[in-house]
């Protein structure tokens, strides 16, 4: 067995703390995962895991043998992808990670652009509610909202979302428009439990933080869901701008609170700058930005424009 091979095998037992599992991401058998381990230690001469018959774990000496064996194999496919041309040519297979809602209203119609643009590369879209580890899941591109990103990785910002809360005008023609935070505690609230902010609403008041607790009377799964039955009347939310904006620019949601809202939440298009950037990777970062630096719901210096 190659000792690229070998290393390739360590590098799953680790990641999957099992021979096992290690040998399913491999597709190959549990025993001969075994013995490529066996080989490696006998051939290095020192215990890289240490195991029992119910965990396993990196012994000191196999931590720092795990972080050559992942900066080595990073070269070579790096050398690889650079002869087969991947750093001139867009090609090849790209995953991209963005929110939900986002993703499905402005990266899926950037996706079939880009793609009709490219036809050598393949793409993969992962929507989830949730920040995924770009390295572990091998996600080349993601979108995120907030600053989140990591050490080694670039960050473009691309627009900018506001923390809106919202009714249907009926609802607020009926119940009345609050002023302050504070007459939120009197309104119906619907909200969603994908939201970090289901209890407790943050505002500013002038330059000082306001902190209002909120109890919702109903609790959907997706924000979707209470975007709808706030379209429908039903009560009061608290979404992100984008989320809504059709909504709003349809009459069917109105905007309250607007002088209370907290900074705008940064959108930004984060990538691995680790090395050089394979040319699926910079082509797509670039049609992305400029697809959604020109969406006047992201960029109020579109809307002003407009």
């Amino acid at each position: 067995m190659d000792r690229f091979h070998e290393m390739q095998v360590f590098l799953a037992v680790a990641e999957e703390e099992g021979f096992a599992a290690a040998a399913r991401r491999l597709k190959t058998s549990p025993p001969s995962v075994t013995r490529a381990i066996a080989a490696m230690e006998q051939r290095i001469g020192t215990q890289l895991l240490a195991r029992t018959t119910r965990s396993l774990h990196l012994t000191e000496a196999g931590q720092r043998y795990l972080e050559d064996c992942r900066r080595i194999l990073a070269e070579l496919d790096e050398a690889e992808e650079a002869a087969a041309g991947s750093y001139s040519i867009p090609c090849g297979h790209l995953t991209v990670t963005a929110p939900v809602l986002f993703g499905e209203l402005y990266v899926a119609p950037v996706l079939g652009e880009y793609l009709d643009r490219f036809p050598l590369v393949n793409i993969n879209a992962l929507l989830v509610d949730r920040v995924v580890n770009m390295v572990d899941e091998g996600v080349d591109v993601a979108v995120r909202i907030g600053h989140l990103h990591e050490p080694g990785q670039q960050a473009i910002k691309v627009g900018e979302v506001r923390q809106v809360v919202c009714a249907a005008p009926g609802y607020l023609d009926l119940r009345g428009r609050p002023l302050r935070p504070e007459h939120l505690r009197e309104a119906k609230i619907v909200t969603s439990s994908s939201s970090q902010l289901v209890s407790e609403w943050r505002f500013v008041d002038g330059d000082q933080p306001l902190t209002v607790s909120i109890e919702p009377r109903l609790v959907v799964t997706a924000n979707t869901a209470a975007i709808n039955l706030a379209r429908l009347g039903w009560g009061v939310t608290r979404v992100l701008s984008y989320q809504v904006a059709a909504a709003v620019a349809a009459g069917e949601l109105e905007i309250i609170l607007e002088d209370f809202e907290p900074v705008p939440l940064p959108i930004q298009v984060v990538f691995q700058r680790t090395g050089r950037v394979p040319a699926k990777v910079h082509t797509f970062v670039d049609f992305l930005n400029r697809r959604l630096g020109q969406d006047a719901a992201l960029n109020p210096a579109m809307r002003q424009r407009s």
